[in-house]
């Protein structure tokens, strides 16, 4: 047992055999030897083997009998229509392309109906494949729907495995961890030497919880997603946790100003306080009595204050005393969301209580505060940017936990909880974005169908006694690429003869009595249950062979005649997967990655800059920064939804190519942690590009002001961030040359500090706030270079693979 759970966690593949073990040689004994019908006792047997063994939903009772259920009615309505299609060999291969190409592509829309496809197909593909009558098309649905209505009950009842929320639990772990992370810093601050090993030791866990939620998430072979609010959520918050870990590996700067430390200490402890209750919240299996709104509130009142100070507390220390200009504050555009009422308000911190000014007012700097204030905004950066990531994933734990916990009558009606978009806009969303000619699914989805449709064909011309395993061979081999597919079809044939020499020993070793062959039949499930789980791909075909024989030697026994049958059956359907397979995927996974990852650089790219740009537009009053980026302006939209969407459509897109490259037997050209850095490096780009949207949403046109050379400058440096993802992109899609080292900028450059100098003398609050963005747009693209030194490497070395082949 031991070895078993070792193998086979939470016993999940024992539990399913044992079910299938019961329920199929019983269902087999009430329409066979009981009722006296062949026909449905194939169709129950199958059914109930199917519906029992072939799926594997390990979500909540409810949601795993609901999902049952359904399963039972779509692949019903499968036996339904491949009884009425397997009428001609050409009306049987049109139906069969259209049928399996629906089945195959609407796995896009959740993992749950994607991990369900092959008992859809093997529902349709039997009776297709089988032959016979019109008149037995009754019999034949009511032996499915028999199976299937006992196998429903069975998962039900019959040893019920828990439920197996892995990605829920490692994301919370990765978010306590991260929390813990961040307070060890902050205890750092007064004195680091006293806490480095405390600190060291958390950074090394929070970067295992790293690891251990990438392994969990990209350990499944479907993105665990559905069309349900809570998983929806859920994803999504994978790629913010693993953003809040890029954001807290970049080494705070030290400000040497203490009032400075204390409000960026106060927002990181805000921060992992958040952080900690958001990890419980999405724990917990029942809402705790307190929501998050306190700790939110509380990290918001501390990000205010942040910004506040860098608004107002840094030049008034070094202010000379002067009036802001006349006519008060301007009315183009708001502050950042620390408004000054709310700092003439805020609370002391470590270095005494926050100072306040008229309302949209600062006072005029001395010469040097910009300086002082952009050597400031270096740690606060780090500060804020982490606040809006965390912010945004207790919002999306919120939603995650509230919509699971709806009430039943909240489903039906579609009730949705605030900010949540609909499951129909959610499947649209996928549906378009992979009707694309580099899709991965899509590509799978066409090969697969083709594969199916030929087969079927095959089998009805060549007038094969058990037609059916010609398609499921076709199905059992069908893999990513042709290379692979040849090496399952070498896999699925000598599983097979192993298979058919344990059968017929067994056959003619025990006279092919019936009693035995009963008593032999639930030990074989068994054994092919456990297969799936604990062993090989080739044992897995030769115990379902051994299965296969077995039931079909007490239906319509044939002894060994069975067995080579279906040898010559199966060797048919793989020589049809293979070709398909050289037709249609010809360079495997791996070139199909290369192209995403361009496509999703390329996308993620233009999204940032929209984004830059948009910000940018938002700096004078009139709408324009100068002639460079006024003229930039006009030929790149600002962002909007449609850049996020197709980078997001993009970055789904790679997620299944990622998740196919892992799936794809052979050896690897490519070191996996580099990929999943490269992978990583587009969810922080298109992270990075929300973040500069939310940090200018809250803002309208500045007061009109000389900005347009420190916008030029902001501007160029984007477009020399975008540029490098574009030319890694097309080095990755074998279109040329790794770019090489990303070029570096000054922290801070010069029209850039001589605009923040002036916008801090006109005296405004909104001037400041402006001045602040700007900076903390540079940073943006900062961080974001620094993303590109880290991926340099793995970029030239996929580079060279890509080249090479």
């Amino acid at each position: 047992m031991a070895w078993l759970r070792g193998r086979d966690p939470g016993l999940t593949a024992l539990r399913r055999a044992l079910r299938a073990a019961i329920v199929t040689p019983s269902l087999l004994a009430v329409t066979y030897l009981g009722l006296g019908r062949p026909t449905v006792a194939v169709f129950a047997a199958f059914g109930s083997l199917v519906l029992t063994l072939f799926v594997d939903f390990g979500c909540p009772m409810r949601e795993r009998i609901e999902a049952q259920t359904a399963l039972l009615l779509g692949t019903t309505v499968m036996v339904l229509l491949g009884s009425l299609a397997g009428r001609t060999a050409g009306l049987a291969g049109a139906v069969t392309f259209v049928v399996a190409f629906c089945v195959l592509f609407s796995g896009i829309v959740s993992s749950t109906l994607a991990g369900a496809t092959t008992s859809l197909l093997i529902a349709y593909v039997l009776p297709v494949t089988l032959g016979g009558p019109v008149d037995t098309v009754p019999e034949r649905v009511a032996g499915w729907a028999a199976g299937g209505v006992v196998s429903v009950v069975a998962v039900a009842l019959l040893w019920p495995a828990p439920p197996r929320e892995q990605l829920r639990t490692a994301t919370a772990r990765a978010c306590s961890l991260l929390a813990r992370r961040l307070r060890a810093e902050v205890d750092c601050v007064p004195e680091r030497a006293a806490h480095e090993q405390a600190l060291q030791a958390a950074v090394r866990e929070a970067r295992e919880g790293l690891a251990d939620l990438r392994k969990t998430f990209y350990g499944t072979p479907y993105r665990p997603t559905g069309l349900s609010m809570s998983g929806r959520a859920l994803v999504r918050l994978v790629d913010q946790v693993i953003w809040l870990g890029s954001v807290l590996e970049q080494e705070p700067a030290k400000s040497g100003d203490p009032l400075s430390e204390a409000v960026v200490c106060e927002v990181e402890l805000a921060t992992a306080v958040l952080l900690e209750n958001s990890a419980a919240l999405l724990r917990a299996e029942t809402p705790p009595p307190r929501s998050l709104d306190p700790h939110l509130a509380r990290l918001d009142a501390a990000r205010m204050r942040l910004e506040r100070a860098m608004v107002g507390l840094l030049p008034e220390k070094v202010a000379v005393a002067a009036p802001g200009p006349a006519g008060g504050p301007g009315t183009g555009g708001g502050p950042l969301p620390a408004t000054a009422t709310a700092a003439q308000h805020a609370p002391a911190t470590a270095s005494g209580p926050v100072p306040s000014t008229a309302p949209g007012r600062v006072p005029v700097p001395a010469p040097g505060a910009a300086d002082a204030l952009i050597g400031a905004l270096g740690p606060s950066f780090r500060a804020q940017n982490m606040s809006f990531v965390v912010t945004s994933i207790a919002g999306d734990i919120e939603l995650a936990v509230t919509a699971r916990l709806r009430g039943r009558r909240d489903r039906l009606l579609g009730r949705r909880p605030p900010g949540s978009d609909s499951a129909l806009s959610s499947a649209q969303e996928r549906f378009a974005a992979h009707l694309s000619r580099n899709s991965v699914w899509l590509h799978n989805s066409l090969r697969g169908a083709a594969a199916l449709s030929v087969a079927v064909v095959v089998a009805h011309l060549t007038g094969l006694d058990h037609a059916f395993w010609v398609v499921s061979g076709t199905l059992a081999v069908l893999r990513s690429n042709a290379v692979s597919t040849g090496q399952t079809v070498w896999r699925a044939l000598l599983g097979t003869v192993l298979g058919f020499a344990v059968g017929v020993t067994l056959i003619l070793a025990l006279g092919g009595h019936p009693v035995v062959l009963w008593l032999l039949l639930p030990l074989v499930i068994v054994l092919v249950g456990l297969e799936s789980a604990v062993a090989a791909y080739t044992a897995g075909q030769a115990g379902f062979t051994v299965v296969l024989l077995v039931l079909f030697s007490i239906i319509a026994p044939q002894g060994w005649r069975l067995g080579l049958v279906r040898i010559e059956d199966v060797a048919l359907g793989c020589a049809v997967s293979l070709v398909v397979g050289l037709l249609f995927w010809p360079r495997g996974a791996a070139a199909a990655l290369g192209r995403v990852l361009c496509e999703a650089f390329s996308d993620g790219g233009r999204y940032l800059r929209g984004s830059v740009v948009s910000g940018l537009s938002r700096c004078d009053g009139t709408g324009a920064t100068g002639t460079t980026v006024a003229a930039t302006a006009a030929t790149v939209p600002a962002s909007g939804g449609d850049d996020r969407r197709r980078a997001s459509a993009s970055a789904r897109r790679l997620d299944d190519a990622f998740r196919e490259y892992l799936a794809e037997r052979g050896a690897k050209r490519l070191v996996l942690a580099d990929v999943t850095a490269l992978v990583d490096a587009v969810a922080i780009l298109r992270l990075t590009a929300d973040a500069v949207t939310d940090l200018w949403s809250r803002a309208g046109h500045a007061r009109p002001g000389d900005r347009g050379a420190a916008g030029a400058e902001i501007l160029g440096s984007c477009e020399s961030v975008v540029t490098w993802f574009e030319s890694a992109g097309a080095a990755l899609a074998g279109d040329g040359d790794a770019p090489g080292p990303p070029v570096g900028r000054p922290a801070v450059d010069a029209a850039l500090r001589e605009s923040v100098r002036r916008d801090l003398t006109a005296g405004t609050e909104q001037s400041a706030a402006t001045a602040v963005r700007m900076v903390w747009t540079a940073d943006h693209l900062d961080t974001t270079r620094r993303l590109q030194a880290d991926i340099d490497a793995p970029v030239r070395a996929a580079a060279a693979a890509v080249a090479r082949r």
